[in-house]
């Protein structure tokens, strides 16, 4: 059995449609990042960084200890490797799904983050982030949209992959970027509305759907005025 720490945001959803994709038995631990239970001692144990998705694996491959994961690309890996599912054995096709995992850890993930944050819930309007990120999510869909063109088919090539995964809960966001799809990326179109028809896919996006609700100003406090003074706090208290 596994258990997720989670809820439901775009990095959430990455594990939970790997999760039912894979097809393993899983219990789902919500963890309300409005609420700040993210920064309890007992997920600070789990999860040093203080975000979620987490997992603590209680039956690894070749048994032992659990395992606990934190931060969702190695999530997906692990859970490829546990499963030798989404992940090629091939040499050339692996790297290629892991330079398209990264590119969306470091590059479409944190990009569509800051977007969003500077157009949907800064307290005041800067035109000047709110154009700096704008382009540069509109840029990476540009990107992934080429690579698509080339594949045809899927992220990384012909096959369905964590590449894929990692991806989608992002670009499932577009409306909120304003960012049409129809026209300016049509590639990038047609690779989303195929993932959405995936069973597995829409069971993951529906994972505690109904507790995802827009924010308070209270909530907004506690997701973006954390420090490394508030982080240290958290640490004595796990360690009391």
């Amino acid at each position: 059995m596994i258990d997720l720490h989670y809820w439901p945001t775009p990095n959430g959803w990455k594990i939970s449609i790997m999760l039912e994709e894979c097809g393993l038995p899983y219990r789902t631990l919500p963890v309300n990042i409005g609420q700040g239970e993210q920064f309890k001692p007992d997920f600070l144990a789990i999860s040093p960084n203080n975000r979620m998705p987490a997992i603590v694996d209680h039956e690894p491959p070749g048994g032992g200890a659990p395992v606990s994961v934190f931060e969702s690309g190695a999530i997906l890996m692990y859970l490829a490797e546990k499963t030798g599912k989404f992940w090629s054995t091939d040499l050339r096709q692996r790297y290629a799904q892991m330079q398209w995992l990264m590119w969306q850890m470091g590059g479409l993930g944190p990009m569509s983050g800051q977007n969003g944050h500077f157009k949907n819930y800064a307290p005041e309007k800067v035109p000047y982030a709110i154009d700096r990120y704008g382009k540069e999510v509109n840029r990476l869909y540009g990107v992934l949209d080429g690579q698509l063109a080339r594949t045809g088919a899927y992220v990384a090539g012909d096959d369905y992959s964590i590449a894929d995964m990692a991806s989608l809960p992002w670009i499932r966001s577009h409306v909120a970027y304003e960012i049409p799809l129809e026209n300016n990326f049509p590639h990038l179109k047609r690779w989303h509305d195929t993932l959405m028809e995936r069973p597995a896919v829409q069971r993951g996006l529906d994972l505690l759907k109904d507790l995802r609700k827009p924010m308070t100003d209270e909530q907004k406090k506690v997701l973006f005025n954390q420090t490394a003074e508030s982080i240290r706090d958290s640490a004595k208290q796990a360690v009391q």
